[in-house]
């Protein structure tokens, strides 16, 4: 998400780094690759022309001080720019109806059906609620079907009567969310390969008898500037509240995220980063414009990790910590709390820095965790918890149980006592982490 334009930015502001003092001559260079840069990652033109003209002029307006480096607050101020095309401020969910009423709309092949299901799915983890999909997309071949079969994966009511009026459809789905006391309503409507009247017609009237908390354009971000025509035509009829960028683990440049609040003042409200049904983000512009910049996304992996492990458990591992007593029991129930975090590449790019550490290539076979956790399982309790036992016959033992070398035996040795050591030295406050 964004790699593309980061890659670019990042480069654009490395020619910066350790400059003097802010002079028109020395950010010249730099704004010229930067304006290279966003216009290459398909940011729309007027945009880039106000983003680089706003910068420059700040930037040649700073008063610096002698504590700050004139490169750092130059890229302070980049980030700034980038927050402010981004939106501003994060604009959640407005999910205040009993139940709330949840609109998606968009053109066809966009991936709305899907993202109702992601989004029925995250409302409910997120806040313990009953969600009811509702099936309004009566012309789609199969896509009534697509809707069950995500509801049914979920185990999320959806609620159905056919080829019916989908105007029709949707009262009779709203006295069913109220009698069966669900919280959330996500009407899934029908998508068309370009905007007419008809569609536009319908929705209206499915809009005048729902009337929704949130009517949320899904966007395919791999349109490009095309999504702003998009916007504009549905905007125009609907009044939307939201965006919801869907494939932006695709072969997108990530620019049309820049533009689309700039030119239509329509929020971004999630994104839509993976096909898997927990494949859905909210969008914070802050966090975005740290991404883009890598200054990586510490609170996104915050929020992974707090959603898996316990404030308790995180408090009785950093005790063990501390005292050195970590071992290969917590390190294997570590192992598969991060599993269910998603693949380590993805965490490793919310990482400041992880560009310029070359973590964003980092390619982690799930095979070579396989293996790792065949070792440690290998062993007896007791082993796992005094690694220090383990000589020569253990390690034949734990090898040949686990279908490994001895040679691979003790590189997880080496390596875990490598870890604990640092682990201590943080816990202890004797090592700052790496950002």
């Amino acid at each position: 998400m964004f790699e593309y334009m980061g890659d670019r930015l990042s480069n654009a502001i490395k020619n910066i780094r350790g400059m003097g003092r802010i002079t028109e001559d020395n950010i010249n260079d730099a704004l010229r690759e930067i304006r290279l840069a966003l216009l290459e990652a398909d940011v729309n033109y007027q945009v880039v022309k106000e983003f680089i003209n706003t910068v420059k002029e700040k930037a040649l307006g700073l008063e610096v001080e002698k504590n700050v480096k004139p490169d750092e607050l130059f890229i302070k101020l980049c980030k700034d720019e980038l927050v402010t095309l981004l939106g501003g401020d994060y604009v959640p969910l407005n999910t205040n109806g009993n139940p709330a009423i949840l609109m998606l709309v968009g053109l066809q092949g966009s991936g709305k059906t899907t993202t109702c299901g992601k989004l029925a799915n995250m409302l409910r983890k997120k806040h313990a609620k009953k969600p009811l999909l509702v099936a309004c997309d009566i012309y789609r071949p199969a896509a009534i079907d697509q809707l069950k079969e995500i509801g049914r994966n979920l185990n999320i009511e959806v609620f159905t009567e056919g080829k019916e009026n989908p105007v029709k459809i949707v009262t009779d789905a709203l006295s069913f969310a109220k009698e069966n006391k669900h919280d959330y309503v996500i009407i899934d409507t029908a998508g068309r390969l370009h905007i007419d009247e008809t569609l536009m017609q319908e929705l209206v009237d499915i809009e005048s008898t729902a009337k929704p908390q949130e009517i949320l354009l899904v966007i395919d971000a791999m349109m490009g500037q095309d999504a702003i025509n998009v916007i504009e035509g549905f905007n125009s009829k609907l009044k939307l509240t939201g965006a919801i960028l869907t494939k932006m683990d695709g072969d997108t440049k990530g620019g049309v995220a820049l533009s689309i609040r700039h030119l239509t003042n329509v929020p971004i409200k999630f994104v839509g980063n993976s096909e898997k049904m927990d494949g859905l983000t909210e969008f914070y512009p802050e966090r975005i414009a740290s991404r883009i910049l890598d200054m990586g996304d510490i609170l996104a992996i915050a929020e992974k990790v707090e959603g898996i492990v316990s404030e308790d458990e995180a408090k009785d591992q950093m005790k063990k910590m501390r005292k050195g007593e970590y071992n290969l029991e917590d390190f294997l129930t570590n192992m598969k709390q991060i599993k269910k975090m998603g693949p380590i590449s993805n965490i490793l790019k919310m990482l400041p820095q992880a560009r310029q550490m070359g973590l964003n290539n980092v390619d982690i076979d799930p095979k070579d965790m396989a293996h790792i956790e065949a070792i440690v399982l290998s062993m007896t309790p007791y082993e796992r918890r005094h690694p220090e036992v383990i000589k020569a016959s253990r390690k034949q033992r734990i090898a040949k149980g686990s279908a490994r070398s001895v040679e691979e035996v003790n590189r997880l040795l080496k390596q875990f006592e490598e870890m604990k050591k640092m682990m201590k030295l943080m816990a202890n406050g004797n090592m700052k982490l790496p950002f």
